[in-house]
């Protein structure tokens, strides 16, 4: 059977409950297609990068999927007909990989480092905070007509 990736947004007024019961709901549809579901990954509720149907942030959910064409479509059907189901994206592969994902394992990483603020004040690399700017400095002094006489001579020899 064909091998499977799909990850799937919903919406972030629902509770991670209902995103559970989501989650449940449609593994079921591919177990009753003939397949299995490898991984189930829940990335938790994370913003956006751009509004999608209104929305700023969603429940993300990641699935390593091995089942037949049919049954996959199947989901995906159910998936646009949902209105918790802001978007979803499968994608086949060659093989699954069966470690943690990159995004939990980026999250891994933050929880031993202290998180992204860790320091608690966001602008601590960015050094002193300029005063106001000087004003304009006076132009440097012209060149007397001896001196611009001697630098022309000086390359002509």
């Amino acid at each position: 059977m064909p091998l499977y990736e799909h990850v799937f947004l919903a919406r972030q007024d629902i509770s991670a409950q209902q995103v559970e019961t989501l989650t449940e709901t449609f593994q079921n549809i591919i177990k009753e297609g003939g397949g299995k579901i490898g991984k189930s990954e829940y990335w938790g509720l994370k913003a956006l990068a751009y509004k999608i149907k209104k929305n700023r942030k969603a429940h993300f959910s990641l699935f390593n999927i091995d089942a037949p064409f049919e049954a996959v479509a199947e989901m995906e059907r159910q998936m646009r007909l949902s209105p918790d189901v802001l978007r979803f994206l499968t994608l086949r592969v060659e093989e699954h990989d069966e470690q943690p994902s990159a995004i939990l394992r980026r999250g891994d990483r933050d929880d031993r480092r202290g998180g992204r603020h860790r320091d608690g004040d966001r602008g601590r690399d960015r050094g002193e905070r300029r005063g106001p700017r000087e004003q304009a400095r006076p132009a440097p002094a012209a060149k007397s007509g001896e001196e611009k006489k001697t630098e022309a001579g000086e390359g002509e020899e």
